[in-house]
């Protein structure tokens, strides 16, 4: 235990802290290339609003927004304090909906994106999995090879395309869903049945687009990872000691074909926080995707900032987490 929590557990999470310290830094020092100031953005913005305020206002305006958007000092006290006030929850405030807090607008956001786009990952994962196993074991089976065919067909259609062609059918053709929108406007926010069962319905077409094509992806993948598994020696052996075909799939060419595949699931997770941009935008969804565009047309960089500090720690944290649950699938890490 001593050896594995020193070389592999320690070395894991010091990687961790690394991966975030060098990416907050990077997200700290680009910006400051920006030609934008979002001080005199802000005090622009207030002139042409027609407000009549003295010069002398305006400078202690000026002076309020550089300390309020971390702007004061030297470029080393910036970054300090810039920690200083990432380790308190304090991304600053909006450019673009001053004086909303960034947290806010991405605690607002993220719940949307997460519920959706998290369910839609897991099922596809699982699905595709299941079936590329079973299709790359079984491959005289006439179902798999249907599935094999249907999956080769969707995979490359891009998930923006096949919401459009979900909404046309689905919401225009034969009217069973909502066209956009995570509820009907208007609609009081609450922990209800109804409510909740109003936001499943509104879900169920921007988490189709992902699962159908999703599916496809890790169909594909794991069909081809357990193809080759099924010509290993040890798999011919247990066919040959008489082990029930249950027992041979999963638990030695499925179980075995997995490995890659959880991989990339850490991977898809942290590409969660991003949200499906172009997706949210078809279906009007509000969670990060939407959000993130919001930030880019309206050069909003203090939101921007945010979402992007918000990414890496999501990204970095997924791959924390493989590597944490990687010995419990993979013997030969713990042996190691």
């Amino acid at each position: 235990m001593r050896k594995f929590i020193l070389g592999y557990l320690l070395p894991r999470i010091g990687q961790y802290f690394m991966v975030i310290f060098l990416g907050v830094t990077l997200t700290f020092i680009i910006p400051r290339f920006s030609p934008n100031d979002p001080v005199e953005r802000q005090v622009s913005q207030i002139m042409m609003s027609g407000s009549q305020v003295s010069p002398e206002a305006i400078e202690h305006l000026r002076e309020a927004l550089t300390e309020m958007y971390g702007l004061s000092g030297s470029p080393w006290q910036q970054y300090w304090a810039f920690w200083g006030r990432l380790l308190r929850g304090d991304l600053g405030p909006s450019l673009s909906t001053f004086p909303t807090p960034v947290t806010k607008l991405i605690a607002d956001a993220m719940p949307w994106t997460l519920g959706l786009l998290l369910t839609a990952v897991l099922i596809s994962w699982l699905l595709g999995n299941l079936l590329g196993g079973l299709a790359g074991y079984y491959t005289e089976s006439r179902i798999m090879r249907a599935i094999d065919v249907l999956s080769q067909a969707v995979r490359p259609i891009p998930y923006y395309i096949m919401a459009l062609v979900l909404l046309a059918v689905f919401a225009y053709y034969i009217p069973l869903f909502p066209f956009s929108g995570a509820y009907p406007p208007g609609t009081h926010v609450e922990w209800s049945l109804s409510f909740i069962l109003t936001v499943v319905r509104h879900s169920i077409l921007p988490a189709l687009s992902l699962i159908l094509v999703g599916i496809g992806g890790w169909f594909i993948g794991m069909r081809a990872l357990a193809s080759n598994i099924v010509s290993e020696d040890y798999v011919v052996y247990v066919e040959n000691a008489g082990l029930p075909e249950r027992t041979i799939v999963f638990n030695y060419v499925i179980r075995n074909a997995l490995l890659p595949q959880i991989t990339g699931l850490a991977l898809q997770l942290g590409l969660i926080f991003n949200g499906a941009l172009i997706m949210e935008v078809v279906f009007g969804y509000p969670g990060m995707g939407t959000l993130t565009l919001q930030a880019v047309m309206a050069n909003d960089y203090t939101l921007i900032m945010g979402i992007t500090i918000f990414s890496i720690i999501g990204v970095a944290t997924s791959v924390l987490i493989l590597d944490l649950i990687y010995p419990l699938f993979d013997p030969r890490v713990r042996h190691q």
